[in-house]
């Protein structure tokens, strides 16, 4: 038609192309900095009717924690899990629903699943009041019940290991 020579080359380069274009490119990890006490969750105790569930994913359920239940802005959730803010939003997002789906029909929910990967978190400061005895545990087991030493139930955040916000900074930046 526009006077070239149809050597069959154009289709196999079509073919090609279209094989790859069929392949997402592989997701990376997001990575979470809490292992949480439970995986399911339902409704009540006593509705015999099983309803079905809703999944999800360990990042979804980071993106709760860190937004909802920590209060943290958006940024600094994203920098956290280690993915931009418009993905962080995506992520947030698709768990709000989920959420809001499974209280409105009554479903279960199951925390399983994601393409995550366990952060390696820094240690968190503990001081026994009655002892002085200082120690540290990893962020995301919980507080500790009590003195390793003494086991004085008498503990707290050790003072150079306060949390932000205590340093009367706020999230609101340093004064």
């Amino acid at each position: 038609m526009w006077g070239f020579r149809d050597t069959g080359v154009t289709e196999r380069f079509k073919f090609i192309v279209n094989i790859y274009s069929l392949m997402p490119r592989p997701r990376r990890h997001r990575y979470i900095r809490s292992s949480f006490d439970y995986d399911y969750w339902r409704p009540c105790a006593t509705c015999l009717e099983d309803r079905g569930e809703v999944v999800l994913k360990m990042e979804e359920m980071e993106s709760i924690r860190l937004k909802d239940h920590l209060g943290m802005d958006q940024r600094e959730a994203a920098d956290l899990m280690k993915v931009s803010q418009p993905t962080f939003h995506r992520i947030l997002s698709e768990a709000r629903r989920k959420i809001g789906c499974a209280l409105v029909s009554g479903k279960a929910i199951r925390i399983h699943g994601g393409t995550y990967e366990m952060a390696i978190t820094q240690q968190r400061k503990f001081q026994c009041y009655d002892c002085q005895h200082v120690w540290e545990v990893p962020y995301g087991i919980g507080r500790p019940p009590n003195c390793p030493k003494c086991g004085s139930v008498n503990i707290h955040r050790a003072e150079d290991d306060r949390g932000y916000a205590r340093a009367g900074g706020g999230r609101h930046g340093m004064q």
